[in-house]
């Protein structure tokens, strides 16, 4: 699910309204029955199960020596230091990968931006606001989204509409919905089909919005002759967009098949302080209730076939949460905050640290929790989980963390500690992507691009 942020333009305005009020569509789930004796594949066909992709960020890195410890080469195991204790029970889901490098061909670090930007769109920024190519995961979403309700849907615990970190471009960057009530209301709210009920009445309106997307369409083209180059390939951006949604408008008309794995949630009550944005920032605890109703929903839309691609903030880049009663948020604290004499590191910035990955453990609780097929939910999706830096006091972006959570459908071997050994860091999106089927050979430019997939994981 991605709405636009609004610009100033009216006509596009009056197109993005059109849209988001026609941003309408059901499910194209399958039944356990339509499984393969083994429960891996549909009987049918023989195509394999549908394989989702997602992404999780959290601001402010690790604290180096007391998250992973360190490894020399590539090997099974990894070995979760205190900082990261509550991810010990799922380290046979996950790979961590360490050492590789961030090289900026001699472009400046704009600190808490150039990480996220280098990790997910394989260029380095030339300034504090580029984003210069498509994220990895609407490259993706390109790929597998088809017949799905929403090829995307972008969330943010801390309920910052522009701490999401998907973007096709500097001018077409998501914003991310940040309250739960609002992301049940999207996903399973009246224009949502439970595929498990008998009777199925098309929508009469979803027609009417079709028509009208369509029509938008077609008026278009007059307009668009008379642009410059840089507002046409904007608009060529937008319409793609249009044409995504009439897509799934279509699907509208049909009866979805049931499900067994989707069940409809109760609709969630309100987390208390969420919409409270204080300069300050949001309290820690409110960021965790949030985000931890948040991935329940989105487990399940995914599990409803609403979705095979999302994106979570749990926190901004600049980490604005703050404990009750206090005005440091995390980020102030990773600056101000003194070494402890004796553990050797900032105590209450190491805590936030500890929060974010308890966090990460809650959202891959969520997916596990859900049984499809012969497994979980968690064995067809790959989750990539990422940060904008390593270490937050001094702003490093080499040795930048990433882990990636599931097994995608039997496509990525998990358990393993990868050691990058200064290769660039792209190397993991790269093989990401290939992982989801993209029938991509290279990604990045400059010194981030790369051919050289990292083999160890895939199965």
């Amino acid at each position: 699910m991605t709405f636009l942020i609004r610009k100033k333009i009216a006509r596009r305005d009056w197109l993005r309204g059109t849209i988001g009020g026609a941003a309408v569509g059901v499910a194209l789930p399958f039944l356990d029955a339509f499984l393969n004796d083994s429960g891996t594949a549909l009987a049918a066909t023989g195509a394999p199960l549908p394989v989702r992709f997602g992404t999780w960020f959290w601001g402010l890195g690790h604290t180096p020596g007391y998250a992973v410890k360190a490894k020399t080469t590539t090997s099974p195991g990894i070995t979760f230091l205190k900082e990261c204790e509550a991810l010990i029970p799922y380290e046979k889901e996950m790979n961590y990968f360490g050492g590789f490098n961030m090289p900026l061909d001699g472009r400046s670090n704009y600190t808490h931006f150039s990480g996220w930007v280098a990790s997910r769109t394989g260029t380095a920024p030339s300034s504090s606001v580029e984003i210069p190519a498509p994220t990895l995961d609407l490259l993706v979403s390109d790929h597998i989204s088809a017949g799905t309700r929403f090829p995307n849907i972008d969330l943010c615990a801390m309920n910052m509409a522009r701490a999401n970190y998907s973007a096709r471009s500097t001018n077409a960057r998501a914003a991310a919905e940040g309250n739960a009530i609002n992301l049940y209301q999207r996903v399973f709210g009246p224009q949502f089909a439970d595929p498990n009920k008998a009777e199925f009445k098309p929508n009469p309106q979803v027609m009417i919005h079709k028509s009208v997307l369509s029509a938008v369409s077609e008026e278009s083209k007059a307009f668009v002759s008379s642009l410059g180059a840089s507002d046409r390939a904007r608009l060529d951006e937008y319409f793609t967009s249009i044409r995504q949604l009439e897509n799934q408008l279509a699907v509208q008309l049909e009866k979805p098949a049931p499900n067994q794995a989707c069940k409809l949630l109760p609709e969630p009550k309100p987390v208390e302080g969420v919409d409270e944005h204080l300069r300050e920032g949001l309290e820690v605890d409110t960021v965790i209730e949030n985000h931890r109703v948040m991935a329940k929903i989105l487990a399940m839309a995914v599990a409803c076939n609403q979705t095979k691609v999302f994106n979570m903030t749990f926190s901004d880049e600049q980490s604005h949460m703050r404990k009750p009663g206090q005005t440091y948020t995390h980020h102030l604290l990773t600056h101000e905050e003194p070494l402890d004499k004796v553990l050797g590191y900032q105590q209450t910035a190491f805590w936030f640290n500890c929060r974010s990955m308890e966090g990460l453990a809650t959202f891959i609780q969520a997916f596990k929790d859900i049984k499809e097929g012969d497994g979980t939910l968690l064995d067809n999706m790959m989750i990539f989980a990422a940060t904008e830096t390593n270490y937050a006091r001094v702003h490093t972006v080499d040795g930048v963390p990433i882990m990636t959570i599931g097994k995608a459908g039997g496509r990525v071997k998990t358990g393993n500690h990868i050691v990058g050994n200064g290769d660039p860091i792209t190397r993991v999106g790269l093989t990401a992507m290939q992982a989801m089927g993209l029938p991509m050979e290279k990604w990045g430019t400059r010194s981030l691009q790369t051919s050289k997939t990292i083999t160890d994981i895939l199965a």
